[in-house]
């Protein structure tokens, strides 16, 4: 008995202890809170942002889940947490994950190359390897120069245009962002993991990170809580004010390019995938290592891309993933830190001042 209360003694000066150390770093996040929602705030007025969303992770948690504006100008909807924001090229990373995924399954050799999983390819693209494609260093023609559904032309006469392209470089010679590549490894995906994209990313990361909104479309579909794309670029109008007006902004994401920016999603969505990828529920630590990894080009330098996504900096460690110019998420995976924005003005290019909102909570 005098033992278990000596064990019981110990233990309650082990965490009286602790209590100043665990009250400082909760007033530290807690200030940190209050400087990224007066920056977002401040931001928000400066850029002309009419909605956003704000998601901060810290050691594996949310400290800080935020939604500022509307939704929907011309009726006044507020932007609430479970407001769906495109985050379009930023789709990139979960294709990025997919293809890991794959890899770890014994599915998929991102080492092979393209013509061993598809078939009929242009005989300049059979050679470029599969991680070639996730890092844009494949060389390929940019399909989204090819005439689309926008101009009046199919979505399989953009494919039936690009393929006549030449290569703009050899592969692995140089970084050249596009959409070919992502629409390649979405028909990788398909033919290896046998159903769509799009149940795949629902099976494998929606359903294990509880992201029960994520879903996929453009301006064209009717998805319930998607929030209006707006823009200040000019019309070309003879309005007056032309330069100035808030519009609305079009988009159109084919079928066959969703896994390179189809995803709609929310902050505290894109928070809780962060977190189950950290945290080895998606990937193991080796494959997340060797993702979050710049390519090489042939010449030994490194590319811009890891697997699915923008390396900003390696040291520290910058991951990233940006779409639209109005939605990003930055990791900082040293640090145990990410910070999601998601806006609806296309020109509110969040990843310029995430940095910013990542200093406050970042070890001095």
């Amino acid at each position: 008995m005098a033992f278990r209360k000596l064990k019981a003694s110990l233990f309650v000066a082990a965490l009286l202890g602790l209590m100043p150390a665990l009250g400082q770093a909760r007033s530290a996040v807690e200030q940190a809170n209050a400087q990224a929602r007066q920056l977002v705030q401040q931001t928000m007025q400066e850029r002309r942002i009419p909605g956003l969303q704000l998601a901060v992770v810290k050691d594996g948690r949310v400290v800080l889940s935020e939604s500022y504006g509307l939704a929907h100008v011309e009726n006044r909807v507020p932007v609430s947490a479970s407001t769906l924001f495109p985050i379009n090229s930023a789709t990139k990373a979960f294709t990025g994950v997919a293809m890991m995924q794959l890899a770890e399954a014994g599915l998929v050799d991102l080492e092979a190359p393209v013509s061993r999983y598809l078939e009929d390819l242009p005989e300049a693209w059979r050679g470029i390897r599969v991680r070639q494609l996730l890092a844009h260093t494949s060389g390929l023609p940019e399909i989204v120069d090819q005439p689309g559904p926008t101009t009046g032309a199919t979505e399989d006469s953009m494919w039936q245009a690009v393929r006549r392209q030449p290569l703009v470089s050899a592969p692995g010679d140089r970084f050249a962002y596009n959409q070919t590549n992502y629409g390649l490894l979405a028909q990788i995906i398909v033919k290896q993991a046998r159903r769509p994209y799009e149940q795949y990313l629902a099976d494998g990361q929606f359903a294990v990170a509880k992201m029960r909104l994520s879903t996929f479309g453009d301006s064209y579909d009717p998805v319930p809580n998607a929030a209006t794309i707006y823009s200040y670029f000019p019309r070309r109008t003879l309005a007056p004010n032309d330069a100035q007006r808030l519009s609305r902004w079009i988009y159109d994401i084919p079928y066959s390019l969703h896994a390179g920016g189809g995803l709609m999603s929310t902050a505290d969505e894109l928070a809780a995938w962060l977190i189950a990828l950290t945290q080895g529920r998606l990937l193991s630590k080796d494959s997340l290592q060797a993702m979050w990894t710049q390519e090489t080009l042939n010449n030994g330098a490194r590319g811009d891309w890891a697997a699915g996504w923008p390396v900003l900096s390696a040291r520290p460690r910058q991951i990233a993933g940006i779409g639209g110019h109005r939605a990003a998420f930055m990791v900082y995976p040293d640090e145990g830190l990410a910070v999601v924005v998601l806006t609806n003005l296309v020109g509110g290019n969040p990843e310029l001042f995430i940095p910013r909102i990542a200093a406050f909570y970042r070890a001095p």
